[in-house]
């Protein structure tokens, strides 16, 4: 199992310790910024290649005006934004599109919640093929329902890819979001010839491994008994990174160790 965690170059770099990890995961909005132009984006390229890590993923899709549920699709920009977000992420070794973008995805009040949801599956649809065609993969992030009315378990996320029917969408499995909403990690095992990317988080404040004392192992084991060995990246809200980063690898280590990775 590679481990990493959410992060931009420039923040690494200026940490007093390099981490003990494989990789960071970057932002899309952020980071690709799709919507600015070549020049803009090529600095951020350059720092990522001097910053000592790989980059092989970035969430946060689309900002939240960026809509793919509700009345107001707007699918030329989408697909505008989707090409130039796939092609940066070919350019610097990125391989894996996180999709959650919780603002993106809400299903308006008053709408049709499946209609919002054969939406999103549109958008799959549109998508996958474009990054097939890059060599990345795009991942669908269920959202727990306190953040999102779209999309929420694994479950859904898995009905989801598999409504998609394309070989460029498949799932991630955010063991944050499953346990804020109280899904088993049985259900991991339902899913897992889906499973392409992983997120981590304790249940209570987001907080990081360790900080809180939670018990991953129970989730870890079932992504293990899928034979999942890819990538998993802390995402917690940091309070104070340079001292918490550390013993969260770690900790979560210790946890992977005890889960039979």
């Amino acid at each position: 199992m590679q481990i990493g965690f959410c992060t931009d170059p420039a923040t690494l770099t200026a940490l007093p310790v390099r981490p003990d990890c494989d990789f960071i995961e970057g932002h899309v909005v952020n980071f690709l910024s799709p919507e600015a132009p070549d020049a803009d984006f090529a600095p951020r390229a350059t720092a990522l290649r001097a910053c000592g890590l790989p980059m092989p993923a970035a969430n946060v899709l689309l900002p939240a005006a960026l809509k793919c549920s509700g009345p107001d699709i707007d699918y030329a920009r989408l697909d505008r934004y989707a090409q130039t977000v796939f092609r940066r992420a070919k350019e610097i070794g990125m391989t894996i599109i996180v999709f959650g973008s919780a603002g993106a995805r809400m299903v308006p009040e008053g709408f049709p919640l499946a209609k919002g949801f054969e939406q999103y599956v549109d958008v799959l649809k549109q998508f996958g093929p474009l990054a097939e065609e890059h060599g990345v993969t795009l991942v669908v992030e269920p959202l727990n329902r306190g953040e999102c009315n779209l999309v929420n378990t694994v479950l859904e996320g898995a009905e989801a890819v598999r409504r998609a029917n394309t070989n460029g969408v498949k799932l991630l499995v955010d063991i944050f979001h499953m346990l804020r909403n109280g899904e088993s990690p049985d259900d991991i095992a339902k899913v897992g010839p889906l499973i392409r990317h992983a997120h981590i988080a304790e249940k209570k404040d987001r907080a990081a491994p360790g900080v809180n004392g939670e018990d991953f192992r129970a989730y870890l084991r079932a992504l293990q008994r899928t034979g999942y060995n890819g990538r998993l990246a802390l995402e917690p809200i940091w309070t104070d990174l340079p001292s918490q980063i550390g013993p969260a690898l770690k900790e979560l280590r210790q946890q992977l160790a005890d889960a039979g990775y």
